[in-house]
Order: structure tokens, then C-alpha cells, then sequence
């Protein structure tokens, strides 16, 4: 008799743990049927959960089992049927044939497979492992955070130079006026009275001293109140504001003009959605720009990107300069890391290309830490794609690639966005 223990840690929460166990042992499995699950979804569910299928066979485990050591004594039971040499004749097709829908394998042998459901998170976990933005400047890594000092109310105690006398005052006013309002009522009732004696031309004379003597009395306890107390004093408050240094912005160029089919817009929407998931799930800190173009390019917010119908002709240099527009404007390349993505069907006014061109290279690219260029087209490659040719060849962080059906979009976009191992390291 062998007792084995099991004396591995676990938490109170044991399906948790044993569930993320068996995500890490069957990683391959998992994320191949997740890559091959993004190509079949629409637009829309993106980033819901998923359910995983994995083969049977994929599922084997080690087992603990008596070895065939040792003397045995066995008594096999006997046939009457079959001799030692007789062939057997296969079994014909179709027999064995259960009452099932499937059909029966032709070895006599099947499988089922194991499917099991993975949560929204797990689900992004694995469709972004291993991704990153590239050429991210080093001292600007969204773990590393700087701190500022920011005004943050006010609190009872602190340093003399951080009195702040207003509020000290007003609550001086406060605690004085509190203190002796029931005094004061009662001084302005006696005065009166004392007016109304002092009036009548009887003599009141003891009546007179006494109220006299209140009066005084009432005085001395109003003015024993101190005018400012220590607990009156506020100090104005400072507090330390985590500011992330990881300032990034994706700029997303999407051609919507005629020649854009809605199977090709839609392919642009997988891709610039599976980007903006990216994004907001790795990168806390990071704006993203939308621009949509035709033959005018306009920025626009992420409903309008993804859902507008608006279409027209195509100029592609009118989103690069509004791009540019943008840049200066707003995000001065020395404290923010930018990227951009542009998808097209490379179909553009021949004249225009070399503009493109001529701006990615002068005023884009410099300011730039990474720039993609994807083409969703199944036909020959139109002028923009052979301007851009040239552009990558003297361009290192600039990558251009092909995108022909909806199962090249994740290949691509794992391609784009692979964390550099050097980098990593």
C-alpha cells in the first residue's frame, strides 16, 4: 500500500487555483484555440469570453499503477471458437454503428473533446501575452511613477509658515460666535431693560444697580473669550500625486472612402479594436486618437470611428497632416512616446503618394517611436503601398504588412507587436 500527500499550497479559494494551474499546463492548447476564436467573432464581442476545446489525447496525464514485477500466477479463460493462427476477418463497414448522429470510426476508436468556458480576463491575458509597443523610451515605462506636490485642503496642525490666516480666522469667528451668542442675547435683553428704567420718571434705583451689574458681568465674560485659540488655527495641507511618466498616444488613420467595402471596413474594425483592447488593457496611462479620412480627414471620437458611414474619395495625406496638426498641438515628442497605425485599402490618388511619403519622412517618423502601416486588399498593390516600400527601407521602426482575409488580422497584429526579447530582457 502506497499513501501519496499532497502537500502542495493552496488557497481557501482551491478551484481558483487549480483553475490557473490547468490554464498554464495546457497554454499551447488554449491560446490556439483563442487566435483561432478571434477570426470568427464579430466586431462587436471582441473581448467577451470564450469556450476552449482541447483534444482528449491533449489531456493525458502521469498515473500511479502496480508494476509488473514479481511471480503471478494467472488462469486466462479458454474459446471454443478460435485456434492459436486463425485470421480474423475485419468487421464490416458501418458495424458497431451506435445510436448517435456521428458517424463511427473507421479504427473502432473516438474520442470526445474537453470544452471549457475562460472569463473575459483570461481571455485578453492570453490575445495579448507577449505584446508590447515597441521602442518605448526607458525612462518613460509606465511602471516607474513621479510624484508632485498639490494643494490638498487644510488640517488642524503643521508648520507656522503654512497658516493659512482666512480660514484660521473664519473659524475663530465661528467658535467665538458660538461661544457667546447666548451672552450676547442676554446683553442686549438686560440693556433693554436698563433704556426702559432709566426712561420712567419713577425711581428704580436698586433695580438700576442690578441690572448694571449684569450688564458689567456679561461684558467681562464676552470679552474672556480669547479672539483666535490654537484650535482655530488651519494650515493649508500638501500631498504627494502620483504622476505616471508613461506619456504614450496611438494615433489610428482609417481610410473610409469608397473603395473601402464594408468586408474591408471590417476587417480595419477587427484590427484597430483589437488594438484599442491592446492598448487600454497593458498601458494605463495612454491616449488614443481617432481620424478617420476620405478625400477630408477628421478626428473624431471612438463611437464615430468605429460605427460612422460617412465615404468619399480618397487623398491619404489629408489624415497624415492633420496627424502632424495634432502632434504640435498637443503631444511634443520630447514627453510623449507616439505611435501610429494606419490601414487602407492602398487605393489613393496618384499624385498624393508621394506626399505621404514626404510626410511620414520629415515630419512624422522623426517624432515618432513606431509607425504600422496595414493594407487590406486582395488585388496587385496600388501607389501608396510602393511609396511606403521605400520608406521602410530606411525607416527601422516603421512596418508595413499585408492583411488579405480576417484570419491574417491576429497573425499580423501579434507580428507588429511582439515584445522585442532584447528589450525584455
Amino acid at each position: 500500500m502506497a499513501n501519496f500527500i499532497d502537500r502542495r499550497l493552496n488557497s481557501k479559494n482551491k478551484s481558483t487555483v487549480n483553475r490557473q494551474r490547468f490554464i498554464r499546463r495546457y497554454k499551447s492548447q488554449i491560446k490556439k484555440s483563442v487566435s483561432d476564436a478571434i477570426n470568427k467573432r464579430g466586431v462587436t464581442d471582441v473581448d467577451s469570453g470564450e469556450s476552449i476545446t482541447i483534444p482528449k489525447k491533449d489531456l493525458s496525464e502521469p498515473i500511479f499503477h502496480q508494476g509488473n514485477g514479481g511471480i503471478r500466477d494467472r488462469v486466462h479463460p479458454g474459446n471454443d471458437q478460435f485456434t492459436p493462427g486463425d485470421r480474423i476477418n475485419r468487421p464490416p463497414q458501418g458495424a458497431g454503428q451506435g445510436s448517435g448522429n456521428g458517424n463511427a470510426s473507421n479504427s473502432g476508436e473516438g474520442e470526445d473533446d474537453f470544452v471549457f468556458s475562460i472569463s473575459k480576463d483570461e481571455y485578453l491575458d492570453l490575445l495579448f501575452e507577449d505584446l508590447a509597443l515597441p521602442n518605448l523610451e526607458k525612462n518613460q515605462l509606465d511602471k516607474l511613477v513621479e510624484y508632485k506636490t498639490v494643494r490638498s485642503g487644510f488640517c488642524a496642525e503643521g508648520v507656522p509658515a503654512n497658516i493659512d490666516i482666512v480660514k484660521s480666522l473664519q473659524g475663530s469667528i465661528a467658535r467665538r460666535i458660538a461661544m457667546t451668542s447666548s451672552k450676547r442675547r442676554e446683553l442686549k435683553e438686560c440693556q433693554a431693560a436698563l433704556a426702559k428704567l432709566e426712561a420712567d420718571p419713577h425711581d428704580h434705583i436698586q433695580e438700576e444697580k442690578t441690572l448694571k451689574q449684569q450688564i458689567n458681568e456679561l461684558k467681562e465674560k464676552i470679552s474672556k473669550v480669547p479672539f483666535i485659540d490654537t484650535f482655530d488655527l488651519r494650515y493649508r495641507n500638501y500631498a504627494k500625486q502620483a504622476i505616471p511618466t508613461s506619456k504614450a498616444v496611438m494615433f489610428c488613420l482609417m481610410d473610409v472612402s469608397g473603395s473601402m467595402d464594408q468586408a474591408t471596413k471590417d476587417i480595419a474594425k477587427r484590427f484597430y479594436i483589437l488594438l484599442y483592447l491592446f492598448l487600454t488593457r497593458t498601458y494605463k496611462e495612454i491616449d488614443v486618437v481617432y481620424i478617420r479620412h476620405h478625400t477630408q480627414a477628421k478626428e473624431v471620437d471612438e463611437q464615430e470611428f468605429f460605427y460612422s458611414q460617412e465615404t468619399g474619395g480618397t487623398i491619404a495625406s489629408s489624415a497624415l497632416e492633420l496627424m502632424t496638426e495634432i502632434i504640435q498641438d498637443r503631444y511634443s515628442a520630447n514627453d510623449w512616446n507616439i505611435y501610429g497605425a494606419q490601414a487602407s485599402d492602398g487605393d489613393n490618388w496618384a499624385d498624393d503618394s508621394p506626399l505621404c511619403k514626404q510626410l511620414l519622412m520629415n515630419k512624422i517618423l522623426p517624432k515618432s517611436r513606431y509607425f504600422s502601416y496595414i493594407e487590406i486588399t486582395q488585388r496587385a498593390h496600388q501607389t501608396l503601398w510602393h511609396q511606403y516600400q521605400e520608406v521602410a527601407s530606411q525607416c527601422s521602426y516603421f512596418a508595413m504588412r499585408h492583411i488579405k482575409s480576417v484570419e491574417d488580422i491576429y497573425p499580423v497584429f501579434r507580428e507588429l507587436f511582439k515584445k522585442d526579447e532584447k528589450s525584455a530582457a
